[in-house]
């Protein structure tokens, strides 16, 4: 981008880097020293970064009103809480660990704004247990994937109770009829509604959904970790994998 982009921002954890130094602005994340391989931590605060950057860029274009913003920063101030509650689903994720453990593949689904989170609890899936793993647009399960599921294949759905959640359990029950197991990531309300016949369900507070992803995050990387750990692999170094990648 140098000499082709009007400026260069760069969301980086070192201030010191040469990314940051290559850039006309660097906004820190704050993470703090990140030692293993699949960076976890980092990945929380990039998205608190660019939470921040997308609301303020919100504020000065005048798209959101004053209202409307304070209601995001107030969601912004209880993540704290809120992740602090998530993180007592440890156990259950490492009970149900146990059992993503004994698969060869692993299928994870998510809609909108749980997209992107279905693909992090996949690649940190595959870097640390070294299962095949591989996420989906849920609107996308019918264009291939679905041939994919039998009773072998768990399915990991990332759902909470939001405007997309009935499309996103339409997928699911069209997972459940084909004899997939499903485990369900939600809400409350999203397992009252729809966690009948899922093989597991895991519930997390309910949410601002603008900060979903982050909460969601949760059990995307404790399922990883704990799948790696029941398989006795390597969770900080695994094999083939750098922290720094220095070749294009």
């Amino acid at each position: 981008a140098k000499g082709r982009a009007d400026s260069i921002l760069s969301v980086v954890n070192v201030t010191e880097s040469s990314i940051a130094r290559d850039s006309d602005l660097a906004l820190p994340i704050l993470a703090g020293a990140e030692i293993g391989v699949a960076s976890t931590k980092a990945f929380t605060c990039q998205l608190l970064v660019l939470g921040a950057l997308a609301l303020e860029a919100a504020r000065q274009r005048g798209t959101l009103d004053a209202a409307e913003l304070a209601a995001h920063l107030r969601g912004l101030r209880e993540l704290p809480g809120l992740i602090h509650q998530g993180l007592t689903i440890e156990a259950e994720c490492q009970r149900v660990a146990r059992g993503l453990s004994e698969a060869r593949d692993i299928l994870f689904l998510g809609r909108g704004r749980m997209y992107p989170l279905a693909l992090e609890g996949a690649l940190k899936l595959k870097e640390i247990s070294y299962i095949h793993a591989e996420a989906y647009a849920s609107g996308e399960l019918k264009h291939g994937p679905i041939a994919l599921v039998d009773e072998h294949v768990p399915v990991i759905v990332m759902a909470p109770h939001d405007e997309l959640f009935d499309k996103t359990v339409s997928n699911m029950q069209e997972v459940m009829a084909r004899g997939g197991k499903v485990l369900l990531i939600t809400d409350a309300t999203g397992a009252r509604i729809a966690g009948e016949g899922a093989w597991e369900v895991i519930t997390l507070p309910e949410i601002d959904p603008l900060w979903a992803p982050i909460l969601y995050a949760l059990p995307a990387q404790l399922l990883a970790y704990h799948t790696a750990v029941a398989k006795g692999t390597d969770v900080d170094q695994p094999r083939n994998l750098a922290k720094s990648v220095t070749v294009e």
